[in-house]
């Protein structure tokens, strides 16, 4: 057996564990922890029972009980052996047993006492996985309670040992330096404009230019991106083998990119951050690192756990250009510059702080821990999101109001799925289904299966016709869960079969979605959010549709997996959640009070039909009064004296008439005026305008014929109104021959400006619009007066008008009245 650098320190770390039960042990990457620790622990004289080894992800745990098994020269499922949630290589003469954390939770939650288990090692965890992060903090729990003698290990290659170590009660951290050898990092950069698979393939092409030998490992976000790279490297036909390696692909093609090519051709895996840490990749001394993570992040908000792309960790970029260096001088392509790096989050964020916490609270309340906060987290969850998810997991009956488990939640906790779907599998089970829906789960919960495509029943038809090693286990898989389904259901009430899409409907309520009228490919959900999906898709011109999967932002979300579903059987499903009311509304466009009666499902209107009139005054004035109040004063049908006597009162600097103190004033002056009228615009411009007035107090009233009088009094006697909503300023219409004699140019408020005067010629046309009279009068007079002399001969037209004499009449007029 090939030595490793981890070998050095095994004998420290044996003799820690007979000190203390937990050990903490910081290796990078290459040195041997993963297939070293485990194995060497079965020799202790303390180890009597098996040893399980908790790898982060399937293709990790599987590899990882290969490589084990391997090294000590037997066949896998012998002693050494590895569970997953599709795989399976085990048997009663197994004591090593790698598994994924989420199988190790449901072990621990089943058996707390983790009979005939004497360590458990917990691989990787600076990744801090929720489900990483649950198994640890459950396995200290059980340790204190239940089990002293139990040794747990934390393992990992980028770790806070200082940390780790306190959380498991003061642990000695051990470190192995392991074998280092030299890397040459190399910033290459990316143009934004570029494409990912477009820089991806210029990197691979300076790779082999630069480097004569060994295979290339590139790491993308994603699976869709890495098989546009794929494609984009295969149509260049470079001399490469080409291997795509993520959670969606068989595991036979996953060992074949794991291994050097039997037929010695030059490689390049494409994978996601499976391959970032535990996974040993014989050959692979050049790596190419798009600087991108996929990870998931809860919407509260649209009720969507969604995969985000963004920037790698510090930490994470390491690990990754580590990976050339493992067997020997390596070289890693960054597709950034190299002071972007600095610009890199230092690490991961803990999924505990991003994640839907449903199953986490259900799982703590099946372990008996009311407050999850209580058991030991290196980070703990946030109480806001605990409680997000307890109000949830009690909607669906699997916690009373006290938090604590009822029948129905120990059941959902009996089944290795997500809560949503553990529920509408118990449901199926009820209704002789269970098959069919442990089927449906498993498509829902493992990428890839029967293709792509939004149409859930679809793909279920095209996993029935799929072979290979991944389909085979996902079909043994479903076998199981709806055998675990069977015996929970057995004894309670029955329940209706129900389509594809109600079964969906069963898992999520909330998604269940009713086409817009007239938008194709338009929904609004149950719980009142906005999904769409494409138009030209089949399921686009469903009426009703239930949503398993989507992804995107609250405002608009994208919908990647539903099933039709019909109205008849939504309203059967849900007939407890169905409220039928009587709703008014005020509608602006009609300025009515429109009555309806509807019967609606959430945010959903299932029917809606026009009411009668109520003869419920108040509620008709109410509802007029929540318009105004929503949507502001402009619903009112503002008449030209009301809107005087406001502008007035502005121009006076009285605020009782301004928009924000008659919006705040509403309730006082609004409801008399509503009695007696059926709309916002039939009010009446007297009336408002005298409940306007009535607003005004004695010394606003005096306040306002002082300072902003309705009217402008000329010397001849005639009043004419005054527009103080003019756009120069209070404004005054008038025959110019009314103001002969005026000496000084009037004005008004205070501090007084002046009063702007429209003149007007006896047939009341502009004449001229000034602001000061007695500069008009002296000027431009004799150009107007000389012009209206010919217009209009009849009337007097004096050359110094400051002091003649102010008259409505004609010349002929004036003088037989003087005669008289």
């Amino acid at each position: 057996m090939q030595p490793l650098p981890i070998d050095q320190v095994l004998p420290d770390i044996m003799a820690a564990l007979v000190l203390k039960p937990n050990a903490v042990v910081v290796a990078p990457p290459g040195a041997g922890k993963t297939t070293r620790v485990a194995p060497a622990l079965l020799a202790q004289p303390w180890c009597s029972g098996d040893v399980w080894l908790l790898s982060p992800r399937r293709l990790a745990a599987r590899a990882a009980a290969e490589r084990i098994a391997d090294e000590m020269g037997e066949p896998v499922g012998g002693r050494v052996g590895y569970a997953t949630r599709l795989d399976s290589k085990q048997s009663a003469a197994t004591r090593l047993l790698v598994m994924t954390p989420g199988l190790f939770r449901n072990r621990i939650l089943a058996d707390p006492e983790l009979t005939g288990v004497s360590a458990v090692l917990f691989d990787e965890v600076h990744e801090r996985s929720l489900d990483g992060d649950f198994a640890l903090a459950l396995a200290i729990d059980a340790q204190q309670g239940l089990r002293d003698d139990l040794r747990l290990i934390a393992m990992s290659a980028t770790l806070d040992g200082a940390r780790f170590g306190a959380l498991l009660g003061n642990a000695p951290v051990l470190c192995s330096e392991g074998k280092i050898f030299p890397l040459d990092l190399r910033n290459i950069g990316r143009r934004a404009e570029d494409r990912l698979e477009a820089s991806v393939l210029g990197a691979v092409r300076q790779a082999m230019s630069d480097e004569a030998d060994g295979d290339m490992l590139c790491f993308l976000p994603g699976a869709a991106d890495i098989e546009r790279a794929a494609v984009a490297v295969e149509a260049a036909g470079l001399p490469l083998v080409v291997h795509r390696l993520h959670g969606q692909i068989d595991p036979a093609l996953q060992r074949k990119a794991l291994v050097r090519d039997p037929d010695g051709g030059r490689k390049l895996i494409l994978a996601t951050s499976i391959a970032e840490t535990s996974l040993t990749i014989d050959g692979v001394r050049i790596v190419i690192d798009a600087g991108l993570s996929r990870r998931p992040r809860f919407d509260k908000a649209a009720g969507i756990a969604r995969l985000v792309t963004e920037r790698a960790s510090q930490a994470s970029a390491t690990q990754r250009a580590g990976r050339a260096a493992r067997q020997g001088p390596g070289v890693a392509y960054r597709l950034w510059e190299a002071a972007a790096t600095a610009g890199m989050p230092p690490f991961d964020p803990p999924e505990i702080h991003e994640n839907d916490l449903m199953p986490v609270v259900l799982d703590c309340a099946s372990w008996g821990i009311i407050d999850p906060r209580q058991l030991g987290w290196l980070d703990p969850p946030s109480p806001a999101a605990i409680a997000d998810a307890k109000t949830r997991l009690q909607a669906i009956g699997a916690l009373g109001e006290d938090g604590r488990i009822t029948a129905h939640g120990k059941a959902l906790a009996a089944i290795p799925l997500p809560v949503p779907l553990a529920h509408m599998l118990l449901d199926a089970a009820r209704a002789g289904e269970g098959e069919m829906a442990g089927r449906l789960a498993v498509l829902l919960t493992e990428a890839g299966l029967g293709g792509r495509g939004v149409d859930v029943d679809a793909r279920l038809g095209r996993w029935r016709g799929q072979r290979g090693e991944r389909s085979e286990g996902a079909v043994r898989l479903a076998r199981r869960l709806a055998s675990i389904g069977d015996k929970l259901a057995a004894g309670t009430d029955d329940v209706a079969p129900r389509s594809i899409g109600g079964w969906i409907a069963t898992a999520w309520p909330d998604r269940v979605a009713r086409q817009r009228a007239g938008q194709r490919g338009e929904y609004l959900s149950v719980g009142g959010r906005a999904y769409r999906i494409d138009p030209v898709e089949p399921l686009g011109g469903s009426e009703w549709l239930a949503i398993a999967d989507a992804q995107g932002h609250a405002a608009g979300v994208r919908i990647l997996a539903a099933a039709p579903i019909e109205q008849a059987e939504v309203e059967a499903i849900f007939a407890d959640r169905i409220v039928a009311h009587a709703a008014s509304s005020y509608d602006a466009v009609s300025d009515r009070v429109d009555h309806r009666r509807e019967r609606r499902l959430g945010a959903i209107a299932l029917t809606s039909g026009q009411a009668g009139r109520s003869d419920n005054v108040e509620e008709d004035i109410a509802l007029r009064l929540a318009a105004v109040r929503n949507k502001g004063l402009g619903l009112i049908g503002w008449g030209p004296a009301a809107q005087a006597l406001r502008q007035r009162a502005t121009f006076a600097g009285i605020d009782t008439l301004s928009t924000g103190a008659l919006a705040d004033s509403l309730d006082i002056w609004m409801p008399p005026l509503l009695a007696g009228c059926r709309g916002l615009r039939d009010i009446g411009d007297r009336k408002l305008t005298d409940a306007l007035m009535g607003l005004l107090d004695w010394s606003a009233r005096q306040l306002l014929e002082k300072h902003a009088p309705a009217g402008y009094l000329t010397p001849v006697g005639s009043r004419h109104p005054i527009d103080y909503g003019a756009d120069g300023g209070p404004t005054v219409s008038v025959r110019v021959q009314e103001l002969f004699g005026l000496a000084r140019h009037p004005v008004i408020g205070d501090p007084p400006v002046p009063l702007v005067l429209a003149l007007t010629s006896p047939a009341h046309r502009p004449i001229q619009t000034t602001r000061d009279l007695v500069s008009f009068w002296g000027g431009s007079w004799h150009d107007v007066a000389r012009e209206m002399r010919g217009r209009y001969p009849k009337h007097s037209w004096p050359d110094d008008p400051a002091n003649a004499r102010p008259t409505l009449m004609t010349k002929a007029a004036q003088a037989r009245r003087d005669g008289a």
